[in-house]
């Protein structure tokens, strides 16, 4: 199957009132655990990297292993550089053949992020390939900023802005916040589904949540509800994968010898399985 189009894969999303699920990766066994899970599913699915991963594995080495596996899936697959902060890696993964991209200049004032988001647009739009933006910064737990539930309105995505921002930028997805935080939450999340209600009431565009991790199966299905379109799930995934190997390693048979390459498996085994509970819950599965 060819590599599908972003934009059209998160439109069918909501036309059929389901949502997308977007998994990052940073190693093979990944990709093929999404892409199996997908296949099992009959789902589409869309496999991604983050600008920020490039520490694990050099966006030059795991793009063409994600673009080979999802040419050679039985489903639609997308392929997608998440949070690209950088205009130079931005543009290589367009080179790399990536069917979408994310210009994330949610940190900069709302005429700097539309400037920039505006540059990345006009260079994607003619090479057929999709791009999202996100708008509302979104605060970092479990490894990077402090977060104050009680001061999360000030980073609710404003409606207005967001209608101005996609009537203005030209871009295919918008990635607003609500309430989620990135990585994984230590404290309940405080989710506005009102503010979520207004954004998609004013602008019927596709909405895409980041910081997805932790929530509520009910929660997800509600944010799909009111306009949720695409759902980025990684930091739970890679920390109970995690601890399954831990215990796997923990509990190895000591009659047994034990290699790297029964880890690389567990691994493909344990993301599959993950993967195919959130694309049941995010309501993807049968669409395909």
């Amino acid at each position: 199957m060819v590599l599908v189009n972003t934009k059209d894969m998160v439109q069918k999303a909501k036309k059929g009132h389901y949502a997308v699920g977007s998994f990052n990766v940073t190693d093979i066994e990944m990709v093929r655990g999404i892409v199996s899970a997908a296949e099992k599913e009959s789902s589409p699915v869309i496999i991604q990297f983050a600008e920020l991963h490039d520490k694990y594995v050099p966006l030059d080495v795991i793009g063409p292993v994600m673009i080979n596996i999802a040419k050679k899936a039985t489903v639609p697959v997308a392929v997608h550089f998440d949070h690209g902060e950088t205009f130079d890696n931005i543009v290589r993964a367009m080179k790399l053949g990536f069917t979408s991209v994310m210009i994330d200049a949610s940190g900069d004032d709302f005429e700097t992020n539309l400037r920039r988001t505006k540059e990345i647009v006009k260079i994607a739009k003619p090479l057929g390939i999709s791009v999202e933006a996100e708008l509302g910064p979104m605060n970092r737990e479990g490894g990077g900023d402090d977060v104050d539930y009680k001061d999360l309105n000030k980073t609710y995505t404003d409606p207005q802005e967001a209608k101005a921002f996609i009537d203005e930028s030209g871009i295919d997805m918008l990635a607003i916040a609500y309430g989620t935080v990135h990585g994984v939450y230590t404290q309940k999340p405080h989710l506005s589904f009102e503010r979520l209600q207004k954004i998609s009431n004013l602008v019927d565009f596709p909405l895409v949540v980041h910081g997805a991790s932790g929530l509520k199966d009910e929660e997800y299905r509600k944010s799909v509800e009111n306009g949720i379109c695409k759902i980025n799930y990684y930091s739970e995934m890679v920390h109970r994968v995690a601890l399954g190997v831990q215990k796997k390693l923990e509990e190895g048979d000591s009659n047994k010898q034990m290699f790297i390459s029964d880890v690389s498996i567990w691994e493909t085994e344990m993301v599959e399985k993950e993967i195919s509970e959130r694309l049941r819950v995010f309501g993807s599965a049968g669409k395909a």
